[in-house]
């Protein structure tokens, strides 16, 4: 028995012994599960799924600026030799985040509550920091994407959401913690990049305060780092610090701080929700350009994306999602979606809703410990296939059915004019003609009482701070 437990112990410590790899940053050893290819690799399987989940933001400057930004700072970090990308993804939750192997990528939402390309090039150097120091690769090791869960986990169980989503699994590793330290070494990388190519990395700190009155102010969903970071007045002191250390030891004497180039930059950036991507209102999803709508049951949380729509109740014990599905007929799209996702149909029926060919399908998958029933409406119209697919156990399945049943049953051509021509809001850059107070500035830009606080946290400014005549500051125009 002694003999067998001490070679059960040999070969653990030998197992963590061959994990071990030398931190790029720190030069020490650090336990990771995986090579620098297994990383390269397992980024660039989860690229596809990120852009699929988000889509890219259609604006070729900005990706072009992220781009141009991102590959100066990757030759000055600790992994220059890793092939970077850098996107901008069409999501107006501020954020930005790393894959490993070299994959970056910040929304358009957080690019809209940048006011300088110094703040941007703090953040930048942030994110390349987790990716340098392998971050990402050590929590992985620490947690299997299995236990991670997908993004419908959210709202859903992952046994659901391992048919329910339609993003891979890789997604789950946009919800990796990071620890504070790792966090405290990521904000002195992003200090020491950000100097190293020229900009002035104080900036970041304001930035983060930024962030944390968005967070105090309206509730927003904001990055992770907010709550595993350092507290944020002593976040802001320590960078604030290593900025002038690293001024001093680069001898950068002019560092650039770009506020008035970043905010022409922006200047017509899609702000908040894109109404034309499908919004809810009134518990009702509308797509203009897709001229459909449909009920959502009342109560239950809901996610969009350019590849689904998603609604799911509290408990989780449902899930029912909007996808398109390929096929020159239903019946075609109906072999696909079967086969794809493993289904055994049960039944199937062709039905009409609202004047529009469909087909109405029952259908389980099989799990090991439980079997999943679905019901899908497969509705054809204006050439593509709707898939309205409704998911829960067999157990539960007449519980949610009628739920199910009302969304399909609704689902109708949008003729709604209001409706068909929602247009998002946009970021309008102006020169202040007159010196006044922010809070004065933006209510003779017709700013509603309302919106004035969130005005004031989008240019990173205070209500009563002075603005001097010919100051650019940021507004919102249809």
């Amino acid at each position: 028995m002694r003999k067998n437990i001490l070679a059960a112990g040999i070969t653990v410590m030998l197992l963590l012994f061959n994990s071990c790899a030398t931190n790029p940053v720190t030069g020490k050893k650090d336990i990771v599960l995986m090579s620098e290819e297994q990383e390269i690799a397992l980024g660039a399987q989860s690229d596809p799924a990120v852009v699929a989940q988000f889509g890219l933001y259609d604006n070729k400057q900005l990706q072009q600026f992220i781009q141009s930004k991102g590959q100066a700072m990757a030759a000055v970090s600790h992994r220059p030799g890793l092939k970077y990308e850098f996107k901008i993804v069409d999501s107006p939750v501020i954020n930005a985040f790393a894959l490993p192997g070299g994959y970056v990528y910040f929304t358009r939402g957080i690019m809209a509550h940048f006011n300088n390309e110094a703040q941007f090039a703090g953040v930048l150097g942030h994110e390349i920091g987790h990716i340098a120091a392998r971050h990402s690769v050590q929590q992985q090791s620490k947690a299997t994407l299995a236990q991670v869960g997908l993004i419908a986990g959210m709202v859903i169980s992952p046994e659901l959401a391992q048919l329910g989503d339609a993003a891979s699994q890789a997604l789950g590793l946009l919800f990796l913690k990071f620890s504070r330290d790792d966090e405290r070494e990521s904000d002195e990388l992003g200090v020491e990049y950000a100097t190293k190519i020229g900009y002035d990395a104080s900036e970041m700190a304001d930035f983060f305060l930024t962030l944390q009155r968005k967070q105090q102010d309206s509730g927003s969903t904001i990055p992770d780092f907010m709550s595993t970071h350092p507290n944020p007045a002593e976040r802001y002191t320590t960078v604030h610090e290593l900025a002038a250390q690293w001024k001093k030891k680069e001898n950068l004497t002019t560092a650039k701080v770009n506020r008035n180039e970043y905010l022409r930059m922006i200047d017509g950036l899609v702000y908040g929700d894109d109404p034309r991507q499908g919004f809810v209102e009134n518990s009702t999803f509308y797509h203009p350009d897709l001229k459909f709508k449909f009920p959502v049951p009342t109560g239950w949380n809901h996610m969009n994306s350019p590849q689904v729509f998603q609604m799911a109740p509290k408990d989780g014990g449902a899930i029912m999602n909007l996808t398109l599905v390929p096929g020159e007929t239903l019946e075609q799209a109906a072999q696909q979606m079967l086969q794809g996702y493993k289904l055994q149909p049960v039944e199937s029926q062709s039905i009409t809703v609202n004047g529009l060919p469909a087909l109405a399908i029952v259908a389980d998958q099989q799990q090991e410990q439980q079997t999943v029933r679905t019901l899908t409406y497969l509705i054809r119209y204006n050439n593509n296939n709707y898939s309205l697919m409704g998911i829960t156990t067999a157990q539960s399945f007449n519980n949610y059915f009628q739920a199910f049943k009302t969304t399909m049953d609704n689902f109708s051509v949008l003729s709604d004019p209001d409706k068909l021509n929602r247009q998002p809001e946009r970021i309008k850059v102006v020169s202040v003609q007159q010196s006044a107070t922010l809070g004065q500035v933006l209510q003779k830009y017709n700013v509603k009482n309302d919106r004035l606080e969130e005005l004031a946290v989008l240019n990173g400014m205070e209500l009563k701070d002075p603005v001097e005549r010919g100051t650019l500051i940021k507004t919102i125009s249809h």
